[in-house]
């Protein structure tokens, strides 16, 4: 009895799931049933940031493109965690805040490398 109590409380996960599985399906095949099929050498020619694809894919990469995803990634992390920690400040205590203080100075420490190395340098 216990045990099928506690398959019920998962129901509505596997409904969920069930249903968006079947809306991607049918979104899928209703966009290859109805959209028009008509390729050409143009449209199935590689694209990538505005120019022809590279001969070798092994070609190195300017380091200002890592820099600038450091820069996205330090940003985004920051905002990502900012948000609910100011909200729970109030119930997390010293330990939360000196915990987050931590992870601040973490990505100032990424955040000066980045402008040292000039990816904060627009050309």
């Amino acid at each position: 009895m216990a045990s099928q109590d506690f398959l019920i409380q998962y129901l509505p996960i596997l409904l969920f799931m069930g249903l968006a599985v079947i809306l991607s399906v049918v979104m899928i095949a209703g966009s290859l049933l109805v959209g028009k099929q008509n390729p050409d050498p143009e449209k199935l020619s590689a694209y990538e940031c505005g120019f022809d694809a590279f001969s070798d894919a092994r070609n190195k990469f300017d380091v200002r493109f890592y820099l600038v995803c450091l820069l996205f990634i330090i940003f985004d992390l920051e905002i990502a965690f900012l948000f609910p920690w100011a909200i729970s400040l109030g119930s997390i205590g010293l330990f939360g805040f000196w915990s987050m203080m931590v992870f601040l100075g973490v990505l100032t420490v990424g955040f000066v490398y980045e402008w040292k190395k000039g990816g904060l340098e627009w050309e």
